[in-house]
């Protein structure tokens, strides 16, 4: 007898009818890494949207698909989550999808429950969950080419009758089972009865226990140990997640990701380089000198053209924390740092949200969504921004570039790769300094052991990866196009006007708006080495940290500095001291330039508190590392 774990109650509402020519209503649901996501993604294609859930800020991500009787579905891709029993808020939204709780949603007409074939204990709990809400659902053993090649034995006929549900088997990377999916929920769609309301409460510690033993019952009764068990995944963690040697690999796979971001991407970026070059020297010959010429060459083309050279990288930094999600080594890596993180204050979930900070700082800051703890959660949001994120790397490229020579060091490391490798070392470090200080100013307490289950390593799926490199692609592109050149735009004007008063000397920008602007913050900057143009750049560079390129980019290119010395790297070259070059870099390894990434904060958390505390402190690390980086440079004979 399935034991209590939940008490279900189902109200009936007889008044409203169903309507057959309506897109029927699914949500998926399962554990993490199960591949729900694959599956939602094989079911839906391209045929999909992402926003957030009425009145709360996880992402909610529904998809339309046709099935092959004809009716449409409306797919709904759930949070990942174990229980009903919710910890965070991303697991709240799953619960209260499935019990038709959520403001402006209608509750699923069925669901699938996504389990990974080769790891059915855990999911077991959640299914018999789901058997006491009442909602009808269909169990998707999902990975189930892995789990035959692993020799295991599932009765999947006994199962399906212990759980009560239909269940099938599918490889989501290939879209296998598809079709007998969507049969199977179509028909738990027809037999749908008049529109009931769940009402569900949370278990007591004796029905959690009582559940659990069920599972393990259930599991034991259906589930056969693997005929060839596999021992490889079990050597290669015997390597991978050993205390030394893993970390080291870690640090290893790390320090070669960043240095591809400059070696495999230079040829890319010459071609992009000299295709704008070629583009604003065509622009220049083929129309009359004048102010519409120095808008498109300098405000629209030299601006934006500055920022889409960095693509290359930015792809290159994806494919690999794709790669490493895929594989199955993403989680492994959060266990090799569980430790070190702990020291310092955070909690092992908090890994993937700092290495996804990595490409952006919002998505990081939200999926912190899968720290149960508050002040985990916190802590790890506030140091989020720390991390080197891919809108940064605009900046690093253009200053390293310029000011740093292109030697190899040891006979085939790059020097510049070692100069990234070190700016992305001072994000983490300082990441874990201020959570260390955090935890004890703050809040005090141990922190909650972490525990995550450990996906089968698989090889990635060449098409997914690079659907979602096109998809960061296309992101990168609208950016430049949403963001950036409105800002071109208007950085252009406020450097082009006013026009200089008959008989001036010096250059025009220094009687625009923007140089009288730079000009007036500029002693509050001198101390750590920037010049206006320096200072300019930096307050536009506040809606997005790249614009800052684009923004030095039209400055002096409307000053008429760019003359005959060609690309920015080798103007700011010989405009700007090695110093005050290298202050430039440690602010921006600390500064908040991102006003996006704020607002995010201040949603998240739900208070305009915590967005300031980051500001100022992130403001002030920003300014004492310039102020040190600035005078010790200073001081050595690179001033």
């Amino acid at each position: 007898m399935t034991p209590d774990i939940g008490v279900a109650a189902t109200v009936t509402d007889t008044s409203r009818k169903s309507q057959p020519l309506e897109p029927a209503r699914v949500a998926l649901v399962g554990n993490p890494n199960s591949g729900k996501t694959a599956l939602f993604n094989a079911l839906t294609g391209s045929r999909q949207k992402v926003a957030n859930y009425a009145g709360v800020t996880v992402e909610r991500k529904e998809g339309v698909l046709t099935a092959p009787s004809g009716r449409q579905m409306r797919v709904l891709d759930l949070p990942g989550t174990y229980s009903l029993r919710a910890r965070s808020p991303d697991e709240a939204v799953t619960r209260d999808a499935v019990l038709g709780r959520l403001a402006g949603e209608a509750a699923p007409e069925a669901l699938i429950c996504v389990a990974d074939a080769t790891n059915l204990r855990l999911v077991l709990r959640l299914v018999l969950e789901l058997k006491q809400v009442g909602r009808p659902f269909v169990l998707a053993l999902n990975m189930f080419d892995i789990a035959q090649r692993q020799g295991l034995r599932i009765d999947l006929e006994r199962l399906s009758k212990e759980l009560g549900a239909p269940i099938v088997t599918t490889v989501a990377t290939r879209k296998r089972g598809l079709p007998d999916l969507l049969e199977k929920v179509e028909g738990l769609v027809a037999a749908q009865k008049p529109e009931a309301e769940s009402v569900w409460r949370e278990p007591s510690a004796a029905e959690i226990r009582a559940a659990h033993a069920e599972a393990q019952r259930i599991f034991k009764a259906c589930v056969k140990p693997p005929e060839r068990p596999d021992t490889v995944t079990g050597k290669i963690d015997g390597v991978l997640l050993h205390p030394v040697a893993g970390l080291l690999i870690l640090l290893t796979l790390l320090f070669v990701m960043f240095q591809a971001v400059f070696t495999w991407a230079t040829p890319a970026m010459d071609g992009i380089d000299a295709g704008f070059a070629a583009l604003v020297a065509f622009t220049n010959a083929h129309l009359p000198h004048g102010l519409l010429t120095s808008f498109i060459a300098d405000g629209l083309i030299a601006g934006v053209g500055s920022v889409l050279v960095f693509l290359p990288q930015i792809l290159i930094l994806f494919f690999f924390i794709l790669m490493l999600e895929d594989s199955g080594y993403m989680a492994r890596a959060a266990f090799l740092m569980d430790r070190i993180m702990g020291g310092a204050g955070l909690h092992g979930r908090a890994f993937i949200p700092l290495l996804s900070s990595f490409a952006c700082a919002i998505p990081g800051i939200m999926s912190t969504r899968v720290i149960d703890n508050r002040e985990d959660r916190l802590t790890t949001i506030l140091v989020a921004p720390l991390m080197t994120c891919s809108a940064r790397i605009p900046v690093y490229t253009l200053i390293i570039g310029a000011f740093i020579p292109q030697h190899t060091v040891a006979g085939f490391l790059s020097l510049q790769g070692l100069v990234m490798f070190g700016l992305y070392a001072s994000g983490i470090v300082s990441a874990l300094l201020v959570s260390f200080v955090i935890r004890r100013v703050f809040w005090r307490g141990a922190v909650e052991p972490f525990m995550m289950e450990l996906p089968t390593y698989r090889w990635p799926e060449p098409r997914n990866v690079l659907m979602n490199l096109l998809t960061r692609a296309r992101i990168f592109m609208a950016r430049a196009g949403r963001i950036i050149l409105p800002l071109m735009v208007l950085v252009w004007v406020l450097s082009t006007f006013p026009y200089p008063p008959e008989g001036a000397t010096g250059p025009a920008i220094d009687y625009s708006i923007a140089g009288r602007v730079g000009q007036f913050i500029a002693p509050l900057m001198a101390p750590i080495g920037f010049n206006w143009q320096m200072t300019v750049a930096l307050i536009p560079g506040m809606a997005a940290r790249e614009v800052a390129v684009a923004v030095l980019g039209t400055v002096y290119a409307v000053s008429g500095e760019d003359g005959e010395t060609g690309a920015l790297s080798t103007l700011l070259k010989n405009q700007w001291s090695l110093a005050s070059a290298l202050s430039f870099l440690a602010w921006y390894v600390f500064a908040p330039q991102c006003m996006p990434t704020l607002g995010v904060v201040k949603r998240e958390t739900n208070s305009w508190v915590w967005p300031t505390v980051m500001f100022v402190y992130m403001v002030s690390l920003a300014y004492l590392a310039s102020f040190v980086t600035y005078h010790v440079a200073v001081a050595l004979g690179a001033g």
